[in-house]
């Protein structure tokens, strides 16, 4: 499974639309002066940079055999887990920042509620993930209520990536915001073997 392909044109689509006429006006007032070398240079530099960034989008894959799950993420290597030490699947609905749309996401857990894999709806066709989820033998949780990312930050941060991680203070008598069916079905881990 890869990522969506028109990720990679528009994000094509939008290093030209600020790149272009970014370097087209520093070339304009800059070869008059003969000051154009720094300019080059960094034209050079965030080309490279946006080049490198593009081949590891496009090497961005999951597989799935009858034996393992194999990830190769953005800007990370190749990681195998083993079927067996998948735990559970979390399927759900997350909120997108400050809007009432929402993205569906795929956790992929360890027995322990370590996250193994995660999809995201960005990225992801919900296609790729249903694909998933009918490839593996494991609990399904799936979440019925969309939730926000602070709700599941207070829920199951270890689901989500370092920096999305924000600290908050349990205050025992501040009521959570999520609904009691999402709360069951995130608190609920799955029964081990």
């Amino acid at each position: 499974m890869r990522p969506h392909k028109h990720l990679l044109r528009d994000t094509l689509t939008i290093f030209l639309a600020f790149f272009a006429p970014t370097f087209a006006v520093l070339y304009w007032l800059n070869i008059p002066s003969g000051t154009w070398a720094p300019v080059l240079v960094a034209q050079v530099f965030f080309t490279l940079m946006y080049a490198l960034g593009l081949i590891a989008a496009y090497r961005v894959v999951i597989c799935l055999d009858d034996t393992s799950i194999t990830e190769r993420g953005f800007f990370r290597p190749l990681t195998t887990f083993p079927l067996a030490t998948v735990g559970s699947v979390v399927l759900l609905d997350l909120y997108a920042s400050a809007a009432l749309d929402t993205n569906p996401q795929l956790f992929v857990t360890d027995r322990d509620g370590k996250l193994l894999i995660r999809m995201r709806g960005q990225f992801w066709t919900p296609g790729d993930m249903h694909a998933l989820v009918d490839e593996i033998d494991v609990p399904i949780v799936r979440v019925p209520e969309p939730m926000t990312l602070a709700d599941l930050n207070r829920l199951r941060p270890e689901l989500l990536y370092w920096f999305e991680r924000r600290p908050y203070r349990h205050v025992t008598d501040a009521p959570l915001v999520a609904e009691p069916s999402v709360i069951a079905a995130l608190t609920t881990r799955p029964l081990q073997n």
